[in-house]
């Protein structure tokens, strides 16, 4: 039996893992007096007395946090910002490849990556690996999320029922191109320049889509919306938490796709939509689910060497 530590379990994405603990009997969970939490000593005996802790801190706390690692056999699994582009450390996307996937298993530094950033490589990796759009190509991105992604103070100001009226329509955000995720969508899927980014959350709690346009003339060769389609479906194929979705499915839900249609669930689901000449790709997944603790957690099962989808909410989709 694997002893876990969650450190930061009060915060949005430690206590979504803990949730999806609740009917494992394959692990034993390591609880800190909550008076105790912010006390390094006691931090410190917790993590190298865990087989595997996760980290749901802020940055900096996150960094501090690895330094009291002793143990040898104690594997972090981050799910913070600070170590997603660090030397030494394992992005935790293990369907990029089987050889990612094989770097999980065997790694004692993983790095949870980002929601937006877990739409967009799941998009453009495909895309580049196939050779189908050059490392040069102009990529934007546009994303909408539930508030819950925002953290502790935006959920705050998002539910106060005393709230200003403006929280009742799209928050727009991410002016200056500098929002935290993008370093780790340029280097993980290996374009030039970062993208040009355009998020924006709204009033609902969870669940997200992320969309990239394509111009098929920019691309490397002219294809078809069929061929792109069957790219993705390729790259994907065997997937258990990503499925690529039919052309033109998206006519059964009158031609929408609502961004909170994966609520409470850890698969994402691709779309890819438009036509010959210009395309859109999408993402669709909840931003707490594969976005965040749904995939901390199939990385700690990729570790202890089980069914990756072993606690999580998935549907399997033909």
């Amino acid at each position: 039996m694997k002893k876990i530590f969650i450190d930061g379990a009060e915060g949005t994405t430690g206590l979504k893992i803990y949730e999806r603990f609740k009917d494992r009997t394959d692990i034993e969970i390591l609880k800190i007096d909550s008076a105790l939490r912010k006390d390094e000593n006691e931090i410190k005996k917790f993590i190298n007395n865990s087989d595997i802790t996760f980290l749901c801190l802020p940055d900096a706390a996150a960094i501090d946090a690895v330094k009291l690692v002793e143990n040898p056999n104690t594997v972090i699994i981050d799910t913070s910002t600070a170590h997603r582009t660090a030397e030494g450390w394992t992005y935790g996307f293990p369907e990029l490849s089987a050889e990612q996937r094989n770097l999980i298993a065997s790694s004692k530094r993983i790095a949870n990556p980002g929601c937006y950033a877990t739409g967009f490589i799941s998009l453009i990796y495909p895309l580049i690996n196939a050779g189908l759009i050059s490392k040069d190509y102009p990529v934007s991105c546009f994303a909408v999320s539930g508030y819950s992604g925002g953290g502790k103070k935006l959920i705050a100001q998002y539910e106060d029922p005393e709230r200003d009226k403006k929280f009742g329509s799209a928050r727009m955000y991410g002016w200056g191109q500098n929002h935290k995720h993008l370093k780790e969508m340029q280097v993980i899927t290996g374009i030039e320049k970062e993208p040009l980014f355009s998020p924006l959350t709204t009033d609902y709690y969870s669940g997200m889509v992320v969309q990239i346009p394509l111009f098929t003339d920019l691309m490397t060769r002219k294809v078809s919306i069929d061929e792109v389609r069957d790219i993705f479906a390729e790259h994907y194929k065997g997937q258990k938490l990503i499925k690529v979705i039919p052309i033109g499915a998206e006519a059964e839900k009158g031609n929408v796709i609502f961004s909170d249609e994966m609520a409470d669930r850890d698969d994402l689901c691709i779309y890819v939509t438009g036509n010959n000449d210009r395309i859109v790709v999408a993402s669709s997944f909840d931003n707490l689910g594969k976005g965040a603790s749904g995939a901390a957690i199939q990385n700690m099962n990729i570790v202890m060497g089980i069914d990756e989808t072993t606690g999580l909410v998935w549907e399997n989709i033909t």
